[in-house]
C-alpha cells in the first residue's frame, strides 16, 4: 500500500510531516513511545521529591534521636506530627513494641528484643517497598523502548521498500521519507529509554543508600533495648 507523506510548504520534509506519513502501525509505536516517555518523565519529578523528603527527614530525625534527648518524647513529637514515612516509621513500630512489651510481667530480654526486632523489620519492608515503587516502570521502559522503536522502523522500512517495488523509478528522493519516517521510531524509542535507565540507577543507589541507613538505625535501636539503656530514657 503506498505511503502518502504530506509535504512542507517550503517543499521539504519536516519531523511532523514524516510523522503524520507513517504507516499507523508506526504511528501507534511512536504514540507507545510518547506515552511512555511522558509517564517516565512524571514518575521520575515524583521520586526526586520523595527521595529528598526522606533524606530530610531521616536528617532531621536522627539528629534528634542521637542529640541524648528521651525516647518517649521523641516518639510522642515524631507521632503527633503524623511523619509516619522512612526511618520515623521504623522506629515509632520498634519504640510501639517496646512500650507494649514493658508492660508485661515475665518478658524476659530475648523476647523482647525479638519483638522489638520483628516490628521494626516489618516496617522496613514496607519503607523499601516505598523506595522501590515505579522503578520497576522505569526499568522496563529504559530495557524495551529502543526494541519497540526499532520495531516500528523495521515495519516502516518494510513499507517502504514494498511501495517502491510498485515504482517504475526508484530515485533517493522515493527512497529517502519512507526511511526517515521509519528512523524516527528508533530515535523516539532512545529519547524515551535514556532518561528512564539514567534515572533508574541513580534512584536504585539513593534507594539502596536509604535502605542501608535503615538497616543501620534498626540494629543500633534493638543494641540499645538489649543493653536495655532505654528503659532510662523513657523514664
Amino acid at each position: 500500500m503506498p505511503i502518502n507523506i504530506p509535504v512542507n510548504p517550503d517543499g521539504g520534509l519536516s519531523v511532523l510531516h514524516l510523522i503524520l506519513g507513517a504507516s499507523w502501525l508506526v504511528q501507534a509505536v511512536m504514540l507507545i513511545l510518547l506515552l511512555a516517555s511522558v509517564i517516565s518523565w512524571f514518575m521520575i519529578d515524583r521520586k526526586r521529591s520523595s527521595y529528598k523528603r526522606y533524606m530530610r527527614i531521616a536528617d532531621d530525625f536522627e539528629d534528634e534521636f542521637w542529640s541524648g534527648g528521651e525516647m518517649s518524647r521523641i516518639y510522642q513529637k515524631w507521632s503527633n506530627e503524623g511523619v509516619s514515612e522512612g526511618i520515623v516509621n521504623i522506629f515509632i513500630a520498634g519504640f510501639r513494641e517496646y512500650n507494649r512489651l514493658v508492660q508485661k510481667t515475665h518478658v524476659n530480654r530475648t523476647e523482647m528484643v525479638d519483638g522489638v526486632h520483628r516490628s521494626m523489620r516489618v516496617a522496613l519492608s514496607r519503607e523499601v517497598d516505598h523506595l522501590e515503587t515505579n522503578l520497576s516502570f522505569l526499568a522496563t521502559v529504559g530495557s524495551i523502548s529502543p526494541y519497540i522503536g526499532l520495531f516500528g522502523t523495521v515495519w516502516g522500512i518494510m513499507n517502504s521498500f514494498m511501495d517502491l517495488g510498485i515504482q517504475q523509478q526508484v530515485t533517493i528522493a522515493t527512497v529517502a521519507p519512507g526511511i526517515a519516517e521509519a528512523l524516527i521510531a528508533t530515535a523516539m524509542g532512545l529519547f524515551a529509554a535514556i532518561p528512564a535507565v539514567v534515572a533508574y540507577n541513580r534512584f536504585a543507589h539513593i534507594a539502596e543508600k536509604l535502605t542501608t541507613r535503615y538497616e543501620v538505625f534498626m540494629e543500633e535501636f534493638v543494641s540499645i533495648v538489649n543493653r536495655q539503656d532505654i528503659s532510662n530514657k523513657v523514664q
